[in-house]
């Protein structure tokens, strides 16, 4: 039987204010790597890519974006992305509950289309690109959205964290861009019917991505992770790394990474107390892997990060 997946994967930030659950984000990547990282939510997240080189993740699928695009994430949907070169690159995004979109009254688009999006029957397509007749308007939407919570579309600050806003007029502009969105797919038919069918495994991957993030400063077996969806070892590692695209032990070595640069950046630990934090039990395994993945050592980029923020507090 396969085991109900935790919900560590499960965003924990907030879109938006309690009284409108809408929020914008505005990530940028100066380097390759990960930009976003395995997460899930129960809002809609549309995203636009300006230009760029990534590889977006979504239910076990991989999409590379390499032009201008919109992608729609559906309501449950795991989903990642990864930057693929050095250059300057990012993406921005609308998350929003549909819970702002529905109708007291339950109207025919609450019903036909509100809530089947919301209950997982209905879904946005996957992605609109240029050439498609819908692209434009669906963009121009998209930017009017942006603007409506009054941030520039190309401001010198990423909003990595988001923006919200309380103002009823931002907020009308807001439902009725976000509301045309759904007309123009609609007029067009793009929304996709799914009935009931529910994805065994893409909730088998949610629970082996749980399992590596809740315990991944203890030593992993692959018989460990594939118990966990009661699979063979062997097809397991096919499975994980046809889902992922890297081996399972690639995938929990990186993750362990990425914990150690968040504590070297937020933490005074020293490096020995960060590299058994992070699951390494060797200090020698510890330096090499994390050289491999920034090509610099623990200490040197600490100092670069503290160096970096010294320079921001004095201008």
């Amino acid at each position: 039987m396969l085991k109900p997946y935790s919900s560590t994967l499960k965003e924990i930030r907030f879109h938006g204010t309690k009284s409108f659950p809408c929020a914008i984000y505005q990530t940028r990547s100066f380097g390759k790597g990960t930009l976003v990282k395995h997460h899930w939510h129960d809002e809609v997240e549309i995203l636009y890519f300006f230009g760029g080189d990534f590889r977006l993740e979504i239910n076990m699928e991989q999409f590379f974006v390499r032009s201008e695009a919109l992608y729609f994430i559906n309501p449950g949907e795991l989903h990642s992305i990864f930057t693929e070169n050095t250059e300057r690159s990012g993406e921005d995004a609308v998350v929003f509950s549909l819970d702002i979109l529905n109708s007291g009254s339950y109207d025919a688009i609450q019903a036909q289309l509100i809530q089947p999006v919301q209950n997982g029957t209905l879904l946005f397509p996957r992605c609109l690109l240029p050439g498609q007749k819908e692209f434009i308007p669906v963009r121009d939407a998209f930017f009017e959205t942006m603007r409506s919570f009054g941030h520039p579309l190309n401001g010198k600050i990423p909003l990595e964290h988001g923006a919200v806003t309380d103002d009823l007029t931002n907020q009308l502009f807001i439902k009725s861009s976000l509301l045309r969105i759904f007309a123009v797919l609609s007029g067009s038919q793009l929304f996709m019917p799914i009935g009931n069918n529910h994805n065994k495994h893409v909730e088998e991957i949610k629970t082996v991505l749980t399992y590596i993030k809740e315990n991944y400063k203890e030593k992993i077996y692959i018989r460990d992770l594939s118990k966990q969806i009661n699979m063979n070892p062997q097809y397991f590692c096919r499975f994980f790394k046809k889902s992922i695209g890297r081996s399972p032990m690639e995938y929990i070595s990186e993750y362990r990474l990425k914990q150690s640069l968040r504590l070297l950046k937020e933490t005074d630990l020293p490096i020995t107390e960060v590299c058994l934090e992070c699951g390494y039990n060797n200090l020698g395994n510890f330096l090499r892997s994390f050289k491999r993945y920034t090509d610099t050592t623990p200490l040197k980029y600490r100092r670069q990060i503290q160096q970096d923020t010294a320079n921001v507090n004095i201008s």
